[in-house]
């Protein structure tokens, strides 16, 4: 059986920085059920069960996802390059992730949509493993060194400029006793 991800209370817009890893947190549960995903429709075809992971997996990243990365090149990165001590490489090289991240999720979201239609495809295991491998070895480095980076090195008005436009990309409203 296939196991969703299940829904967990996020960190506010007040605290984008932690909505930032909390988001890491919901990508690697989603690549979890990519790999259950896979080994089911190996064993069972696509059911039921593949239909809704799919589905899932398609929802989050088509959304979410986008969102996330939006929020990093956007906002997170150009904050921390008006700072002084900022490590430019490490941006540089996690810009350079999300082109090829965006290409494996390229090369997996039509396998995907066919299987969330109930269509009975495969899904190679090269393709989903680029697309896991990507993005775990991304997330180990953003949590490991960007968030510190940014924790250490963003003003208090950075970061609550950073949660307000997370919240503007969402529609959603910024909270009141927010910072600015």
């Amino acid at each position: 059986m296939i196991s969703l991800p299940s829904a967990q209370a996020a960190p506010s817009f007040d605290d984008p920085l932690q909505m930032l890893r909390a988001c890491h947190e919901k990508i690697l549960r989603q690549c979890d059920t990519l790999k259950k995903l896979a080994a089911h429709l190996t064993n069972n075809g696509c059911d039921a069960q593949v239909q809704q992971a799919a589905q899932g997996i398609l929802r989050y990243f088509d959304t979410a996802g986008q969102f996330h990365h939006q929020d990093e090149e956007e906002n997170l990165f150009p904050a921390l390059r008006s700072c002084p001590g900022v490590d430019a490489t490490l941006l540089e090289r996690l810009l350079a992730d999300h082109v090829i991240m965006l290409c494996a999720w390229d090369a997996l979201r039509p396998v995907l949509a066919r299987l969330a239609e109930g269509k009975e495809v495969k899904l190679e295991a090269a393709r989903s493993e680029k697309f896991i491998k990507s993005y775990t070895a991304h997330i180990n480095v953003e949590n490991a060194e960007l968030l510190p980076m940014a924790a250490t090195l963003l003003s208090p008005q950075q970061v609550a400029l950073i949660g307000r436009k997370m919240a503007e990309r969402r529609g959603a409203k910024f909270p009141e006793s927010a910072g600015g």
